[in-house]
């Protein structure tokens, strides 16, 4: 039996043992390391690792999801719907003008974003996520502001009172919001009441309110947390969306962008 030698062939195979546990309910050791191709012995040192993130919990013999949704790290989600992904965050980057300071939380598709917006300085970026604070670190002419606070390991970001504390002192033209999920009626859906609460609160800073969501995210309730969107915001998506699931936000009044791989605005 062989195993992949890279880590990106981990992080897929732990992807794929988690959509396992919580769909078919497998609960062996043995049964998974058939199906995946690695010996039993890998397999339960992913289940560690899982486990140690508080994805799965330990079953006799296996595992089962630890929530009905287990959140996935911002790790696990970068390679996934990359072209959609990329697509969203070129167009969203055109929307920024030299000069302006927008926010942009912790997320794939927004570090995506702030990747395309080395070509749009000089501008201010707001932040919380890791991952933006890495892509802009060497961007000269992009002043590049943290909001700090507590770091969440799982998403990237940073949440709690003195992010609130920090955001308080600061607007922007324009900001950009991950999603877990997104609904018409309820907003952003996320993991974590901290981060549904910062979500809600940039939102309320900002002029321009875009949630950037690849087309799996679209009605999508995977959690029980949620982020209210002020009236007149913008859902930011891809061409794979299906018209009925982009009824219900024409129907709310929230203007709906779908994009292309490149980025260009699908009628």
């Amino acid at each position: 039996m062989s195993e992949p030698a890279t880590a990106s062939g981990t992080e897929a195979r732990r992807r794929e043992i988690l959509h396992l546990a919580s769909t078919s309910g497998l609960a062996s050791v043995e049964e998974l390391s058939a199906r995946l191709g690695v010996t039993a012995s890998t397999i339960r040192r992913d289940l560690a690792r899982l486990r140690d993130q508080g994805l799965i919990t330990r079953t006799y013999g296996g595992a089962a999801p630890s929530v009905a949704h287990p959140e996935q790290s911002l790790r696990q989600r970068t390679g996934e719907a990359f072209e959609a992904k990329r697509g969203i965050a070129r167009w969203a980057a055109r929307q920024v003008r030299p000069g302006e300071t927008v926010m942009l939380d912790a997320g794939t598709t927004v570090g995506a974003l702030a990747h395309e917006l080395r070509r749009c300085a000089p501008l201010t970026v707001v932040t919380t996520g890791l991952t933006v604070l890495d892509e802009l670190a060497d961007a000269d002419d992009v002043e590049v502001v943290s909001l700090g606070g507590s770091l969440r390991h799982l998403s990237q970001g940073f949440v709690g009172p003195l992010t609130e504390a920090a955001l308080e002192r600061v607007t922007a033209d324009a900001v950009f919001l991950g999603a877990d999920g997104v609904s018409a009626e309820d907003g952003i859906c996320e993991a974590d009441q901290q981060q549904t609460r910062l979500k809600e609160l940039m939102a309320r800073r900002a002029d321009r309110v875009h949630v950037l969501a690849h087309a799996a995210k679209l009605s999508r309730r995977p959690f029980h947390a949620w982020a209210p969107m002020p009236a007149g915001w913008t859902l930011v998506t891809d061409e794979g969306a299906d018209p009925s699931a982009l009824a219900p936000f024409h129907a709310a009044g929230v203007r709906v962008v779908v994009t292309d791989g490149e980025g260009a605005e699908v009628p």
